[in-house]
């Protein structure tokens, strides 16, 4: 059986690259094109993996959404993977523990 990633972004055609790529390292993609269609799939749906980009209906929809996915899921593995760097000049670090506790990310990639 395929493991599943679940990819979230705002950005369709972002979201549609990430896709394909994806699917074309042989895993099944669940897409939602924001936190809140996200939220609605996670109710009944439990992912392998989740990559999430962080700025979406608001700036911190990625930090909202991995928290809450998190609390249901707390084994599954976050990826956000955003601009928000570029975009604003701000980083985030989850090297320590402390900082995967409040990120709520495995992997914060900018």
């Amino acid at each position: 059986m395929k493991k599943t990633v679940l990819i979230v972004d705002d950005d369709v055609d972002y979201l549609y690259q990430m896709q394909l790529k994806v699917q074309g390292f042989g895993f099944e993609v669940v897409t939602a094109e924001g936190q809140q269609e996200a939220e609605r799939v996670i109710e009944t749906f439990k992912p392998d993996l989740a990559i999430l980009d962080l700025m979406m209906e608001n700036e911190d929809s990625g930090f909202i959404l991995a928290y809450k996915m998190k609390r249901k899921y707390p084994d599954v593995p976050i990826i956000i993977a955003t601009a928000v760097t570029a975009e604003t000049g701000m980083t985030f670090d989850v090297s320590s523990e402390g900082d995967r506790q409040w990120i709520k990310a495995d992997l914060f990639l900018d």
